[in-house]
């Protein structure tokens, strides 16, 4: 028997969620209805764009820009501070409503969900019974989230994507010559900004194109990549819908009072590096890769504070996660002594498709085998046996090394 999978997708997750709350809590303006995103600081006009309503869309606001760009196409622009408890909130019973229509539900992100409905149909056809869970969805939550059908993971992960918002969309195997194929290159799951380029500059314009290209030229260009981004394209996708629990996958974190104040961002950067590979490592050694992080920041009179993003790809490369946790901290920092850091990941997934970003970067994918190749050593020789080179060149004391490891 054919598997048959949906893929749930929440529409504008955060802005939807944010103006369900709202509205429960007596707000009179449904902000879905008008240019309104979420991010940042709004008085600052700092940080990016989370989320953003259809009319702040047709203004040209993009997730990931900066609210500056954003205030700039769109003057009066309504932005909502970022609530991710509520948001996890309305997630996590979103979930279980899924769970009343199938025992296999797996939690890809924290608006994401896929469900194995092989035998959970209930005499019904599956667009009429994925219309039946979006209504349900918005009777009881208040949200609408799009829904992709097929018989494989990443199809139905890409049908989802299809026209938006409240929309049900079927991808199965033997559809995608006429749904998949035409659709320019961009739309591939795991294609992006910079894969884009390189296979248009071989003349790979759709995705049809690239189906039909030939395979060890993609291997020699893109190496594993082209592998899976040909498979794709051909609807070839192996992999099975992974029940797991909200509760399993919360987060991991890591961190640290210091012996005395640091005052220097080199400092800080230094230790967030060390918190950072420690939660990595066991993010790898679980098996599972995160969507959210976060940065905890306590100065040397205890006021504590936090500052957190949802990355647009799940990851468990400690340079990408490194790398966003640098930006939070440089954007949270007051310059003043620090006491206390910590770091955290969070909208943790099992899953094995790992999405490009807007800003794909053709490293990636070496510095992650790479992060395998030196968890195998610390796993034979010890956690200390490999230390990474700037870290030997910090500026801390050698007393205090063991805030490094």
């Amino acid at each position: 028997m054919k598997q048959l999978i949906f893929h749930v997708d929440v529409n504008s997750a955060f802005l939807s969620w944010e103006a369900a709350e709202r509205l429960r809590n007596g707000d009179d303006r449904d902000i879905r209805e008008i240019a309104s995103a979420v991010g940042g600081d709004p008085k600052k006009r700092h940080g990016v764009v989370l989320a953003k309503s259809p009319l702040a869309k047709k203004y040209g606001v993009k997730t990931g820009e900066s609210l500056f760009n954003a205030f700039k196409k769109c003057p009066n622009l309504i932005v909502v501070p970022p609530n991710f408890k509520v948001y996890y909130k309305y997630s996590r019973h979103m979930v279980e409503i899924l769970k009343e229509y199938c025992d296999k539900v797996e939690v890809y992100s924290i608006d994401e969900c896929f469900l194995d409905m092989t035998n959970n149909t209930y005499g019904k056809s599956p667009k009429d019974m994925a219309i039946e869970i979006q209504r349900h969805i918005y009777k009881e939550l208040g949200f609408t989230v799009n829904i992709g059908i097929s018989d494989k993971k990443v199809l139905a992960k890409m049908a989802s994507d299809f026209e938006k918002p409240n929309k049900v969309h079927t991808l199965y195997t033997h559809e995608i010559k006429e749904k998949l194929w035409p659709l320019p290159i961009r739309d591939l799951f795991m294609v992006g900004r910079a894969s884009e380029g390189k296979l248009k500059a071989i003349g790979i314009y759709t995705i049809g194109d690239l189906a039909n290209y030939d395979l060890p030229t993609l291997k020699i260009m893109f190496k594993k990549h082209g592998q899976v981004i040909y498979d794709f394209a051909n609807g070839i996708d192996y992999s099975k819908v992974e029940n797991n629990d909200y509760d399993s996958v919360k987060g991991i974190g890591n961190s640290t009072t210091l012996p005395y104040d640091i005052e220097s961002k080199e400092d800080a950067h230094k230790v967030l590096l060390s918190l950072t590979e420690n939660v990595c490592i066991r993010l790898r050694k679980k098996e599972y890769k995160c969507r959210s992080i976060c940065v905890e920041i306590k100065n040397n009179n205890f006021k504590r504070y936090t500052h957190q993003k949802k990355l647009f790809n799940q990851t468990d490369c400690t340079d990408v996660v490194y790398d966003e946790i640098k930006r939070l901290f440089d954007e949270s920092w007051k310059r003043e002594p620090l006491r206390y850091l910590g770091v955290r990941v969070a909208d943790l997934t099992k899953d094995n498709l790992v999405q490009c970003s807007l800003f794909d970067d053709e490293q990636v994918h070496k510095k992650r085998e790479l992060d395998k190749v030196l968890d195998n050593i610390r796993k034979d020789f010890g956690q200390s046996v490999v230390t990474r080179g700037s870290l030997l060149k910090s500026k801390l004391k050698v007393k205090d090394k063991q805030l490094l490891r």
